[in-house]
Protein backbone atom coordinates (compact mmCIF):
# COMPACT_ATOMS: atom_id res chain seq x y z
CA UNK A 1 0.00 0.00 0.00
CA UNK A 2 1.43 3.16 -1.19
CA UNK A 3 -0.07 5.33 1.13
CA UNK A 4 -2.53 4.90 4.11
CA UNK A 5 -5.22 7.32 3.79
CA UNK A 6 -8.12 6.24 6.63
CA UNK A 7 -11.95 7.31 6.05
CA UNK A 8 -13.27 7.88 9.66
CA UNK A 9 -16.40 8.22 10.52
CA UNK A 10 -15.47 8.46 14.55
CA UNK A 11 -16.07 12.05 16.43
CA UNK A 12 -13.50 14.60 15.58
CA UNK A 13 -11.88 13.97 18.78
CA UNK A 14 -10.89 10.40 18.43
CA UNK A 15 -9.61 11.37 14.96
CA UNK A 16 -7.42 13.70 16.46
CA UNK A 17 -5.92 10.79 18.51
CA UNK A 18 -5.44 8.64 15.73
CA UNK A 19 -4.05 11.28 13.79
CA UNK A 20 -1.67 12.22 16.64
CA UNK A 21 -0.37 8.70 17.10
CA UNK A 22 -0.25 7.80 13.13
CA UNK A 23 2.57 11.16 12.91
CA UNK A 24 5.21 9.28 15.20
CA UNK A 25 4.87 6.10 12.74
CA UNK A 26 3.20 6.96 9.48
CA UNK A 27 3.72 10.14 9.26
CA UNK A 28 2.20 10.24 5.94
CA UNK A 29 -1.02 8.87 6.64
CA UNK A 30 -4.42 10.81 6.44
CA UNK A 31 -7.74 10.54 8.27
CA UNK A 32 -10.33 11.84 6.82
CA UNK A 33 -13.77 12.33 8.89
CA UNK A 34 -17.02 11.25 6.64
CA UNK A 35 -20.53 11.25 7.68
CA UNK A 36 -21.40 8.23 10.20
CA UNK A 37 -24.05 5.89 8.45
CA UNK A 38 -24.26 4.32 5.35
CA UNK A 39 -20.48 4.72 4.12
CA UNK A 40 -21.58 6.33 0.63
CA UNK A 41 -19.38 8.63 -1.18
CA UNK A 42 -16.32 7.82 0.50
CA UNK A 43 -13.16 9.97 -0.99
CA UNK A 44 -12.08 7.98 -3.98
CA UNK A 45 -8.87 7.49 -2.36
CA UNK A 46 -9.52 6.28 0.63
CA UNK A 47 -8.08 2.75 1.40
CA UNK A 48 -9.28 2.32 4.79
CA UNK A 49 -12.71 2.53 6.78
CA UNK A 50 -13.17 3.05 10.24
CA UNK A 51 -17.22 2.36 10.95
CA UNK A 52 -19.12 3.29 13.62
CA UNK A 53 -22.61 1.52 14.06
CA UNK A 54 -25.19 1.91 11.48
CA UNK A 55 -28.20 0.20 12.55
CA UNK A 56 -28.99 2.15 15.56
CA UNK A 57 -31.75 4.62 17.06
CA UNK A 58 -34.71 3.14 15.02
CA UNK A 59 -32.58 3.41 11.37
CA UNK A 60 -32.14 0.12 9.16
CA UNK A 61 -29.80 0.28 6.70
CA UNK A 62 -30.59 -0.30 3.16
CA UNK A 63 -30.46 -4.29 1.90
CA UNK A 64 -28.41 -3.38 -1.06
CA UNK A 65 -25.21 -1.30 -0.69
CA UNK A 66 -24.62 1.78 -2.20
CA UNK A 67 -23.51 2.21 -5.95
CA UNK A 68 -19.47 2.15 -6.14
CA UNK A 69 -19.60 0.26 -2.94
CA UNK A 70 -16.88 -0.76 -1.62
CA UNK A 71 -15.25 1.91 -3.36
CA UNK A 72 -11.08 2.26 -3.01
CA UNK A 73 -11.83 0.50 0.74
CA UNK A 74 -9.67 -2.43 1.23
CA UNK A 75 -10.11 -3.50 5.05
CA UNK A 76 -12.72 -2.17 7.08
CA UNK A 77 -12.80 -2.20 10.97
CA UNK A 78 -15.88 -1.23 12.80
CA UNK A 79 -15.55 0.04 16.48
CA UNK A 80 -17.98 -2.20 18.17
CA UNK A 81 -18.00 -5.63 19.42
CA UNK A 82 -20.58 -7.19 17.89
CA UNK A 83 -21.72 -6.99 13.86
CA UNK A 84 -25.21 -6.58 14.50
CA UNK A 85 -25.22 -3.17 13.89
CA UNK A 86 -24.45 -3.70 10.08
CA UNK A 87 -26.02 -4.08 7.02
CA UNK A 88 -25.00 -7.83 5.72
CA UNK A 89 -23.30 -6.18 3.31
CA UNK A 90 -20.58 -4.68 4.82
CA UNK A 91 -19.42 -8.24 5.68
CA UNK A 92 -19.40 -9.77 1.57
CA UNK A 93 -16.22 -7.80 0.48
CA UNK A 94 -13.20 -5.93 1.76
CA UNK A 95 -12.39 -7.81 5.37
CA UNK A 96 -14.27 -6.38 8.12
CA UNK A 97 -12.35 -6.47 11.57
CA UNK A 98 -13.91 -5.14 15.01
CA UNK A 99 -12.77 -3.69 18.26
CA UNK A 100 -13.81 -6.97 20.34
CA UNK A 101 -12.30 -6.27 23.92
CA UNK A 102 -11.20 -2.44 23.76
CA UNK A 103 -14.32 -1.76 26.14
CA UNK A 104 -13.90 -4.54 28.32
CA UNK A 105 -12.98 -3.27 31.21
CA UNK A 106 -15.24 -0.70 30.84
CA UNK A 107 -17.99 -2.63 30.56
CA UNK A 108 -17.12 -5.04 33.30
CA UNK A 109 -16.30 -2.19 35.94
CA UNK A 110 -20.17 -0.69 35.10
CA UNK A 111 -21.51 -4.67 35.44
CA UNK A 112 -19.56 -4.50 39.12
CA UNK A 113 -20.90 -1.37 39.76
CA UNK A 114 -24.31 -2.28 38.68
CA UNK A 115 -24.17 -4.96 41.40
CA UNK A 116 -22.44 -2.86 44.30
CA UNK A 117 -25.84 -0.20 43.95
CA UNK A 118 -28.06 -3.18 43.98
CA UNK A 119 -26.16 -4.97 47.24
CA UNK A 120 -25.62 -1.57 49.13
CA UNK A 121 -28.81 0.46 47.91
CA UNK A 122 -27.30 3.25 45.92
CA UNK A 123 -28.75 5.60 45.53
CA UNK A 124 -31.34 4.64 47.77
CA UNK A 125 -29.77 5.44 51.10
CA UNK A 126 -28.66 8.80 50.38
CA UNK A 127 -30.21 11.20 53.17
CA UNK A 128 -31.68 14.39 51.98
CA UNK A 129 -32.75 15.74 55.96
CA UNK A 130 -32.37 14.89 59.26
CA UNK A 131 -34.82 11.73 59.28
CA UNK A 132 -32.45 8.87 58.64
CA UNK A 133 -34.13 5.41 58.14
CA UNK A 134 -31.20 2.76 58.32
CA UNK A 135 -31.23 -0.11 56.37
CA UNK A 136 -29.49 -3.23 56.34
CA UNK A 137 -27.32 -3.24 53.22
CA UNK A 138 -26.21 -6.92 51.42
CA UNK A 139 -22.68 -8.32 51.60
CA UNK A 140 -21.33 -9.05 48.18
CA UNK A 141 -18.83 -11.74 49.97
CA UNK A 142 -19.83 -15.37 49.60
CA UNK A 143 -22.43 -14.39 46.73
CA UNK A 144 -22.89 -15.79 43.65
CA UNK A 145 -22.31 -14.30 40.22
CA UNK A 146 -23.31 -15.56 36.79
CA UNK A 147 -22.01 -14.89 33.86
CA UNK A 148 -23.25 -15.61 30.05
CA UNK A 149 -20.88 -15.12 27.79
CA UNK A 150 -17.45 -15.29 28.63
CA UNK A 151 -14.91 -13.25 26.51
CA UNK A 152 -13.22 -10.58 27.64
CA UNK A 153 -15.74 -9.03 29.44
CA UNK A 154 -16.75 -12.00 31.36
CA UNK A 155 -12.67 -12.67 32.19
CA UNK A 156 -12.34 -9.33 33.61
CA UNK A 157 -15.50 -9.58 35.48
CA UNK A 158 -14.72 -13.32 37.00
CA UNK A 159 -11.08 -11.64 38.20
CA UNK A 160 -12.83 -8.72 39.62
CA UNK A 161 -15.80 -10.14 41.48
CA UNK A 162 -12.86 -13.12 42.85
CA UNK A 163 -10.97 -10.12 44.92
CA UNK A 164 -14.33 -9.46 46.45
CA UNK A 165 -14.77 -12.60 47.30
CA UNK A 166 -17.83 -13.46 45.22
CA UNK A 167 -18.37 -17.26 43.69
CA UNK A 168 -18.34 -17.36 39.62
CA UNK A 169 -20.26 -20.04 37.94
CA UNK A 170 -20.47 -19.08 33.90
CA UNK A 171 -21.97 -20.40 30.51
CA UNK A 172 -20.38 -19.87 26.91
CA UNK A 173 -21.12 -21.11 23.65
CA UNK A 174 -17.87 -23.23 23.47
CA UNK A 175 -16.59 -26.08 24.89
CA UNK A 176 -13.03 -23.67 25.56
CA UNK A 177 -12.17 -23.91 29.22
CA UNK A 178 -12.11 -21.03 31.55
CA UNK A 179 -9.34 -19.19 31.16
CA UNK A 180 -10.08 -18.12 35.13
CA UNK A 181 -8.78 -19.92 38.36
CA UNK A 182 -12.03 -20.70 40.03
CA UNK A 183 -14.78 -20.20 37.40
CA UNK A 184 -17.31 -22.87 37.50
CA UNK A 185 -19.51 -24.02 34.41
CA UNK A 186 -22.98 -24.31 34.25
CA UNK A 187 -24.23 -26.99 33.47
CA UNK A 188 -26.55 -25.10 31.14
CA UNK A 189 -28.76 -21.58 31.24
CA UNK A 190 -31.13 -22.72 33.83
CA UNK A 191 -28.45 -24.17 35.75
CA UNK A 192 -26.78 -20.45 35.41
CA UNK A 193 -30.26 -19.12 36.39
CA UNK A 194 -31.15 -20.97 39.32
CA UNK A 195 -27.10 -20.67 40.83
CA UNK A 196 -26.67 -16.63 40.76
CA UNK A 197 -27.91 -13.65 42.96
CA UNK A 198 -26.58 -11.36 40.19
CA UNK A 199 -26.22 -12.36 36.64
CA UNK A 200 -24.17 -10.71 33.60
CA UNK A 201 -25.45 -11.04 30.12
CA UNK A 202 -22.14 -10.55 28.27
CA UNK A 203 -23.09 -12.57 25.25
CA UNK A 204 -22.95 -11.48 21.64
CA UNK A 205 -26.47 -10.74 19.88
CA UNK A 206 -26.61 -13.51 17.09
CA UNK A 207 -30.04 -15.64 15.82
CA UNK A 208 -29.29 -18.48 17.73
CA UNK A 209 -29.36 -16.00 21.52
CA UNK A 210 -31.87 -13.60 20.34
CA UNK A 211 -34.45 -13.76 23.04
CA UNK A 212 -32.83 -16.52 24.99
CA UNK A 213 -33.26 -15.05 28.41
CA UNK A 214 -37.24 -16.01 27.80
CA UNK A 215 -40.28 -17.26 30.03
CA UNK A 216 -38.72 -20.73 30.87
CA UNK A 217 -34.98 -19.23 31.87
CA UNK A 218 -36.22 -16.68 33.86
CA UNK A 219 -38.63 -19.28 35.72
CA UNK A 220 -35.61 -20.98 36.63
CA UNK A 221 -33.79 -18.43 38.19
CA UNK A 222 -33.08 -17.98 41.90
CA UNK A 223 -35.89 -15.65 43.61
CA UNK A 224 -34.69 -12.30 43.97
CA UNK A 225 -32.09 -12.53 41.08
CA UNK A 226 -30.49 -9.52 40.01
CA UNK A 227 -30.09 -9.22 36.13
CA UNK A 228 -27.81 -7.11 34.76
CA UNK A 229 -27.70 -6.81 30.62
CA UNK A 230 -24.45 -4.77 29.34
CA UNK A 231 -24.72 -6.91 25.81
CA UNK A 232 -27.78 -6.08 24.01
CA UNK A 233 -31.21 -5.87 24.49
CA UNK A 234 -32.18 -8.58 22.18
CA UNK A 235 -31.05 -11.19 24.25
CA UNK A 236 -33.91 -10.49 26.47
CA UNK A 237 -37.67 -11.21 26.26
CA UNK A 238 -38.93 -7.88 27.83
CA UNK A 239 -42.26 -8.46 28.00
CA UNK A 240 -41.55 -12.03 30.09
CA UNK A 241 -38.79 -9.88 31.89
CA UNK A 242 -41.77 -7.54 33.16
CA UNK A 243 -43.91 -10.60 33.92
CA UNK A 244 -41.06 -11.73 36.43
CA UNK A 245 -40.31 -8.25 37.47
CA UNK A 246 -43.99 -7.68 38.95
CA UNK A 247 -44.11 -10.84 40.39
CA UNK A 248 -41.34 -10.56 42.46
CA UNK A 249 -39.18 -13.83 41.03
CA UNK A 250 -36.79 -10.89 39.59
CA UNK A 251 -35.97 -9.07 42.19
CA UNK A 252 -34.19 -6.21 40.17
CA UNK A 253 -32.85 -5.73 36.02
CA UNK A 254 -30.17 -3.13 35.67
CA UNK A 255 -30.03 -2.47 31.53
CA UNK A 256 -27.72 -0.62 30.15
CA UNK A 257 -29.23 -2.20 27.12
CA UNK A 258 -33.23 -2.62 25.75
CA UNK A 259 -34.62 -3.29 22.61
CA UNK A 260 -35.59 -0.77 21.04
CA UNK A 261 -33.15 1.60 21.76
CA UNK A 262 -34.01 3.84 22.95
CA UNK A 263 -37.14 2.59 24.58
CA UNK A 264 -40.51 4.67 23.40
CA UNK A 265 -41.72 6.93 25.87
CA UNK A 266 -44.33 5.38 27.99
CA UNK A 267 -42.57 2.22 28.22
CA UNK A 268 -43.17 -0.20 31.44
CA UNK A 269 -39.30 -0.10 32.07
CA UNK A 270 -39.14 3.22 32.15
CA UNK A 271 -40.27 3.99 35.58
CA UNK A 272 -40.30 0.19 37.43
CA UNK A 273 -39.38 0.09 41.02
CA UNK A 274 -37.43 -3.29 39.77
CA UNK A 275 -35.95 -1.79 36.96
CA UNK A 276 -32.85 0.65 36.20
CA UNK A 277 -32.06 1.81 32.60
CA UNK A 278 -29.49 3.47 31.56
CA UNK A 279 -28.77 4.70 27.86
CA UNK A 280 -26.36 2.22 26.36
CA UNK A 281 -23.40 4.30 28.31
CA UNK A 282 -21.44 0.83 29.48
CA UNK A 283 -18.40 0.89 27.12
CA UNK A 284 -18.21 4.34 26.78
CA UNK A 285 -15.22 6.20 29.28
CA UNK A 286 -12.99 9.32 29.20
CA UNK A 287 -10.50 6.98 27.98
CA UNK A 288 -12.80 5.40 24.98
CA UNK A 289 -10.61 7.31 22.28
CA UNK A 290 -7.64 6.00 23.23
CA UNK A 291 -8.87 2.34 23.85
CA UNK A 292 -10.63 2.64 20.24
CA UNK A 293 -7.27 4.05 18.85
CA UNK A 294 -5.03 1.18 20.53
CA UNK A 295 -7.25 -1.23 18.79
CA UNK A 296 -7.11 0.37 15.20
CA UNK A 297 -3.88 1.25 15.27
CA UNK A 298 -2.83 -2.10 16.32
CA UNK A 299 -4.70 -3.99 13.47
CA UNK A 300 -3.34 -1.08 10.98
CA UNK A 301 0.73 -2.67 12.10
CA UNK A 302 -0.73 -5.98 11.11
CA UNK A 303 -2.74 -4.78 8.32
CA UNK A 304 0.12 -3.27 6.75
CA UNK A 305 2.63 -5.85 7.67
CA UNK A 306 0.71 -8.53 5.84
CA UNK A 307 -0.23 -10.50 9.28
CA UNK A 308 -3.53 -11.61 10.27
CA UNK A 309 -5.85 -9.20 11.57
CA UNK A 310 -6.81 -9.61 15.06
CA UNK A 311 -10.85 -9.77 15.79
CA UNK A 312 -11.91 -10.51 12.11
CA UNK A 313 -15.82 -10.42 11.96
CA UNK A 314 -17.63 -13.79 11.33
CA UNK A 315 -21.14 -13.68 10.15
CA UNK A 316 -21.68 -17.23 10.82
CA UNK A 317 -20.74 -17.03 14.46
CA UNK A 318 -21.88 -13.74 14.91
CA UNK A 319 -19.15 -11.95 15.86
Amino acid sequence: MSQVIIASQLDEDFNAVIRERLALTHPGAEVIGVPAGVPSDLPPQANILLARPINVRGYTAPDAPPPGWPYGVQWIQVVSSGIDFYPKWLFNGPPVSTSRGSAAENLAEFALAAIFAAAKHLPDIWVQDSQWQFTALRPLKGTTLGILGFGAIGRSLAQKAHGLGIKVVALRQSQTPFDVDGVEAARDIHDLFARADHLVLAAPLTEATRHIVNREVLASARPGLHLINIARGGLVDHEALLEALDSGHIGLASLDVTEPEPLPDGHALYGHPRVRVSPHTSAISTHSRHDIADSFLGNLERYLGDLPLENLADTQRGY
